[in-house]
């Protein structure tokens, strides 16, 4: 049976780092540790500043040197005022997690590899295409799901990320191709929570990130433009419309419950028809109308990529405003599972097409640099041993090779 750590509290941190607000506490009751400011929403700076005595526009100040210019120097903020400038760097930082690496593909894909405390490390992957420019972000040090299918599940699971660590790999990325500068490209068009970790298991952290991609003295980016992909922890996305209006994605993967518990192992506590309610009622609840729900479908060779589950997909999706996604598996370490066939992926697409439904496939990109969809592990001081189970079952599992 598959593995799955589902936090009993959203809020609750797994690692010393804390969140921003403790640190904001520290920080007000006199201790030594510096606020981080880069991962604090409007309203949180907004709290920040009232503790030193300054106005509220203090807050949209900062908000735009950090998002849109890219400060990480408080003596740059050349309209902050000089005394004000030396208060903070007494009391704050604006510290981005490190890049350990950088990695560019073939095709225009770029990987950052990202230390995070703990000695562990995350990985962010910006896709290019054409005007679009789409940033796949991390939310977990590892995952505490563990879907049969995706390589950073079987990395483990360490600990959720703070809200600076994830609107930090959104900084890291746009300043790496001059965007954060006056009249800078708008390279990142577009941010997709789909990397590494269940976004909803991170519930404040995630929101209060996105947030911040959508805010317009930060990032700026409509709210089609920014993305959440859920594996279906239905509690928290009751929740979400009360917090954000971001596009939703659901981790879909099979037409059934009997084929879901195997390749998505939360299922068996939010089945299918449990999700697809609550993703309705989310869409429901935005204020525009016309929205669709991204259904995401990774077609894997001879396990959900036949003919009778396209066809038994339609008839499952036909009362849900949807658009399907079908991502072939992207091969890596630790899966025997193998890409479907083309013709399969086509007439997979067909069969739905067929049924009305808007049915793209994703192409695959960067998986020179293990940048594909599914592909990202990082590095994970695993807290629950499950790599190293995963590592001996497939180690057991392997054909003995005789020599001689």
């Amino acid at each position: 049976m598959a593995e799955q750590i589902i936090p009993t509290s959203d809020t609750a941190q797994n690692s010393a780092a804390g969140t921003e607000v403790a640190a904001l506490d520290v920080a007000v009751a006199g201790g030594s540790a510096k606020v981080n400011l880069l991962g604090l929403s409007e309203e949180k700076l907004i709290a920040f500043f009232a503790t030193l005595g300054e106005p509220k526009f203090r807050a949209v100040q900062v908000l735009k040197w950090i998002h849109q210019l890219g400060a990480d120097n408080f003596e740059d903020m050349s309209n902050v005022s000089k005394s004000l400038r030396a208060k903070l760097s007494e009391c704050a930082e604006i510290r981005p997690p490190e890049v350990v690496k950088q990695l560019d593909s073939a095709d225009g894909t770029r990987k950052f590899l990202i230390r995070v405390s703990g000695n562990n490390v995350v990985e962010t992957v910006f896709i290019p295409d054409g005007d679009r420019g789409t940033l796949c972000v991390s939310s977990q040090v590892g995952c505490s799901l563990d879907c049969s299918f995706c390589a950073t599940g079987k990395q483990g699971f360490n600990r959720d990320l703070t809200a600076a660590e994830i609107i930090g790999q959104v900084w890291i990325a746009a300043k790496s191709f001059g965007q954060l500068t006056m009249n800078g490209p708008r390279t990142v068009t577009n941010v997709v929570m789909m990397g590494m970790g269940e976004p909803l298991l991170n519930f404040d952290n995630v929101v209060d990130s996105m947030n911040l991609m959508m805010h317009d003295n930060a990032y700026g980016l409509s709210k089609r433009r920014v993305t959440l992909s859920t594996s279906g922890v239905v509690p928290q996305l009751d929740r979400l419309s009360q917090f954000t209006d971001a596009c939703l994605a659901i981790s879909l993967h099979a037409p059934n419950d009997e084929l879901r518990n195997e390749l998505v192992p939360i299922n068996r506590k939010y089945p299918i028809a449990m999700l697809l309610d609550s993703a309705t009622r989310y869409i429901n609840a935005m204020p525009d109308t016309h929205r669709k729900i991204t259904i995401e479908y990774t077609l894997i060779d001879q396990v959900n990529d036949r003919p009778h589950h396209a066809h038994e997909l339609a008839v499952l999706l036909r009362d849900v405003p949807v658009k399907i996604n079908l991502i072939p598996f992207n091969p890596f370490n630790l899966s025997n599972y193998k890409r479907a066939s083309n013709n399969a992926i086509r007439k997979f697409q067909d069969i739905l097409m067929e049924a009305g439904y808007i049915t793209t496939v994703r192409t695959t990109r960067g998986d020179d640099i293990d940048a594909a969809c599914g592909q990202l592990a990082g590095s994970v001081n695993d807290i629950t041993k499950r790599s190293e189970r995963h590592k001996a079952r497939f180690e057991e599992a392997q054909p003995v090779k005789i020599i001689g």
